[in-house]
This record gives structure tokens, C-alpha cells and sequence, in this order.
């Protein structure tokens, strides 16, 4: 499916999943009233980027006070879904579009945990690629403000000290890795303790073996037509296989979690991370010397073959029982300005997702603009999905490979089993 791509974004950057989050957790913000006419709530999973965001909504409210927590995806998606249900929810939370995992747009608003954003200025702005995982039943319910790609993020520095330049094909990547491996300094990390890791790098690659051959194999899917286990998803997966058997990633993937993979990237202890582009701003915290660059990763040994994930990344959604909904809606509102909307994606690294805003894209994300605006992108796999289980599944499912207690196959027929077990 490579129609959902914003190109208008950028003439103007998952889940979990898709995926904009970020590991540990924090709380910030005054304590003065909570839930009273002057503090808002909000839970995210922006750290990193949500903290310059509060700092300008207060500014330009003076009197206000945001309390915000953040935490990793893995933490946020097992609490957010108990609060709701037990009315201990903030007033604004992170929400993945579409229909992915526990936090998800469908997933929360079809119990009527959200309130209907369809009112608000900016919706009717989305483009039609945004609207589709924005809206449950064609009302808004989520303030998507960026856009987000999947790819190989590497450490220039790094890369130039160990005389190695970027592959652009499927044999150019393992040789990449052998010399990598050969001098020392591994390819790219990988995080794998933190289980929503593990889907990147199968993303990446399903975007061109899969999508690349058949555009419409969503629709297939959907229809019966097609199956995981019957379709290149095998292939894709035992390509992700072969990069850990040839020595892509550093020793023991599932003992580094993602705050320990970002810092192996940041410093050059290996050459760069398959993440999505809202790593980048994580890894400048980390060495604000470095230069980070994000290329598509490749699968095939045709270049113009290639296919990069690139979909909406995850928004806000204001609790149906916020205790301050005025203020809640003007924060949604603040985030689709084009102040907090730039401020966002600017600290992400990522793309905004209305147009505009005069917003100028890092150049770290030069090849995923390239991509985007050439119509070679498609969806992150989940967000089509008839329901959050078959992404657990699977997430769990790639963990189980990597300690040798689970095979592609048997994963692939897991993900099949829950997929046609529908919403």
C-alpha cells in the first residue's frame, strides 16, 4: 500500500509501533489543584520532546500548570488501558493511531474511553493518510502531529572512523556487517530486552520484500486472500534471521534494552540503530557532537526496489472523562498548532503532519523526505491490523526466536490464528 504517504507534509514522521516511544519514566510539572481549573494532566510517551511542549503551552497560558508523567511504550500500553477503567486517567494521554496495540485509537475508542475530536479546528486539516488511523467509526479521535519512518540510523562519525559507508543493497549490507564485526564495532544495536523493539527491523524489511512485490497485500489479508505464514513475511523474517547469524547486531540483543541500545549508537560503540527517526533526537541528548543520518534499509539487491515504513506516528487523545476537558482541548489543540507541532518534531527528528507550518525537516531525514515525496513508503504493518493481539503476538513471538524457544514458523501461524480471529 504505498497511497498512504503525506507529500504535501513535506514541501511544507508507528504503533508502537508502532512506534514514538521512549524508555524510563518521569514525572514533572506542579502539583497545585490537580484536576482544578488551572492544571492539566497528561500521560506520554514523548520524553525527550513533550518537555518543551508543556514549557510553551504554559507560556502561552500564563497560570497554567501541566503534571506530566512519561514512560516506554512497554509500561504506557499495560497502564493506560487500567486507568481508563478505573477513572484514574489523565486529562490528555499518548494514543498510536489506527488499530495496532492496547493503546491505540480504535482499541480505546470503541469502549468510549475518548472523546470525539472532530469539533476542533485542525481535523478536518488531516490529510486523508492520517485521517483513516486518526478517526473510530469517521470521528476524530486523535491529535496526530507527526509523521514517522523506520530505518537504519547511523552514527557518521562512526561510520567515517571505521571507513565503511552506508549499503544500499541486500549483499552490500551483509558485507557491511562482516566489516563491521571485523573491526570491532557492530553494525547496529539492538534493544531487544524492551519487547516493541523487536518489530522494527522486521518492518523494514517486510516494506520492500513484501509490499514491494504486492501493494495490495493488506487488502488480501483482509479478505482471506493471504496469510502471513503463505506470503514473503517468511522471507522477510529469515532475513532478519540472517543479519543476527551474520553479526549485525551486538552480542546479546535481549540482555540491551532500548535506553542501552540508543547509548551504543550515540557514542559509536556500533554504527547505528534500526529505529525509528524519533531515536535521532535521543541520541543528540546523548552526543550532541554526533551526526545522525537515517537511511532505508535494504532487502533486496535492487535499490530502486526499496521501500521505507513511513506512517503517522503516535498523538494525543483527551480523556471522555477528563477532569479538565476545556484545558485538555486546548492542549490538542496547542499540539496541532504550528508552534507545538514544530516544536514536537523538531526534538523527534520527524515530519509534521499538516502542511504549512514552516517547518524546515532536519537533514538527517533527507532520505526519508526523498522517500516520502517518490511514493515509496507504506503503512506501519500494525495499523491495519483487525486488533492489537496479532502485534503481541508477535512482539513476544520475536523475543521467543531470539532465545531459541520459538521458530519464524510457528510465529507466522500465531500471527495468522490471531489475526483471523478478527476486532
Amino acid at each position: 500500500m504505498r497511497t498512504r504517504t503525506l507529500p504535501v507534509v513535506i514541501a511544507a514522521v508507528t504503533s508502537t509501533a508502532v512506534l514514538a516511544a521512549c524508555s524510563g519514566g518521569t514525572e514533572a510539572g506542579s502539583d497545585s489543584g490537580q484536576g482544578g481549573s488551572k492544571t492539566l494532566t497528561v500521560a506520554s510517551v514523548d520524553q525527550g520532546s513533550i518537555e518543551d511542549v508543556v514549557k510553551a503551552f504554559e507560556k502561552a497560558n500564563p497560570g497554567v500548570k501541566v503534571r506530566y508523567t512519561t514512560s516506554g511504550a512497554d509500561q504506557y500500553q499495560q497502564q493506560i488501558r487500567t486507568q481508563l477503567s478505573s477513572g484514574t486517567a489523565p486529562d490528555v494521554m499518548s494514543v498510536w493511531p489506527g488499530n495496532g496495540n492496547p493503546a491505540a485509537t480504535y482499541v480505546l475508542a470503541e469502549p468510549g474511553y475518548l472523546r470525539d475530536l472532530s469539533d476542533r479546528p485542525w481535523a478536518a486539516k488531516l490529510p486523508d493518510a492520517m485521517k483513516s488511523v486518526a478517526q473510530y467509526e469517521g470521528k476524530t479521535y486523535n491529535a496526530v502531529f507527526g509523521q514517522n519512518g523506520i530505518g537504519a540510523v547511523y552514527n557518521e562519525e562512526a561510520l567515517k572512523k571505521a571507513g565503511l559507508t552506508a549499503p544500499d543493497t541486500w549483499k552490500d549490507l551483509l558485507a557491511f556487517c562482516e566489516a563491521a564485526k571485523a573491526k570491532g564495532t557492530p553494525a547496529f544495536a539492538l534493544g531487544n530486552q524492551d519487547n516493541w523493539v523487536t518489530q522494527l527491523v522486521q518492518y523494514a524489511l517486510v516494506a520492500t520484500t513484501v509490499y514491494g512485490e504486492d501493494p495490495d497485500f493488506d487488502k488480501k489479508m483482509q479478505a482471506g486472500e493471504a496469510t502471513f505464514a503463505k506470503s514473503p513475511w517468511t522471507t522477510a523474517l529469515d532475513k532478519y534471521m540472517t543479519m543476527e547469524k551474520t553479526g549485525c547486531f551486538q552480542k546479546n540483543p535481549l540482555g540491551t534494552n532500548y535506553e542501552a541500545s540508543q547509548q551504543l549508537a550515540a557514542t559509536g560503540k556500533t554504527l547505528g540503530i534500526v529505529q525509528g527517526n524519533w531515536v535521532i533526537a535521543l541520541l543528540k541528548q546523548k552526543n550532541p557532537k554526533g551526526t545522525f543520518t537515517l537511511k532505508a534499509l535494504p532487502a533486496t539487491d535492487d535499490p530502486s526496489k526499496t521501500l521505507i515504513p513511513a506512517a503517522a506516528g503516535a498523538g494525543y487523545a483527551v480523556n471522555a472523562k477528563a477532569k479538565n476537558e476545556e484545558l485538555a482541548l486546548k492542549f490538542v489543540d496547542f499540539v496541532m498548532s504550528a508552534k507545538g507541532m514544530n516544536t514536537f518534531v523538531a526534538k523527534q527528528g520527524g515530519l509534521p503532519s499538516l502542511p504549512d507550518t514552516g517547518f524546515a525537516a532536519d537533514p538527517s531525514l533527507a532520505e526519508l523526505s526523498e522517500f516520502i515525496t517518490s511514493d515509496r513508503t507504506v503503512p506501519f504493518m500494525d495499523q491495519l491490523w483487525p486488533n492489537p493481539k496479532v502485534q503481541q503476538t508477535m512482539l513476544s513471538g520475536l523475543q521467543e526466536i531470539f532465545s531459541g524457544q520459538s521458530t519464524p514458523e510457528k510465529l507466522l501461524d500465531e500471527m495468522d490464528a490471531d489475526y483471523k480471529s478478527g476486532s
